[in-house]
């Protein structure tokens, strides 16, 4: 079994102060069983309902894109993850196989 970060390798930026995105940059060999996760298992992952979670398969670059709600706007007080490294992170380690 590998981790998700063995398939990809992930970036995340700030996507606007309401969003943050995870790209998932895939060699050729690795794009199509990273683009095979179903939403749910990074819904799961991540604690939250798959319905908030935007997701973009991009192919022709080998990317797949994650964007989710931050749980505050960014900047905030109470925001404690200004890029998403966090979000990144808990991603990288996920269980594949």
């Amino acid at each position: 079994m590998s981790d998700l970060s063995d398939l990809a390798r992930l970036r995340s930026k700030n996507a606007g102060p309401f969003w943050v995105t995870v790209d998932l940059f895939c060699r050729p060999d690795t794009f199509d069983a990273v683009a095979a996760i179903p939403t749910g298992v990074f819904a799961r992952r991540l604690g939250m309902d798959e319905a908030a979670i935007r997701r973009f398969d991009l192919p022709s670059l080998r990317v797949v894109k994650i964007s989710l709600p931050r749980p505050v706007v960014q900047g905030a007080l109470a925001d404690n993850d200004m890029h998403g490294a966090g979000v990144a992170a808990a991603l990288a380690g996920m269980a594949i196989g």
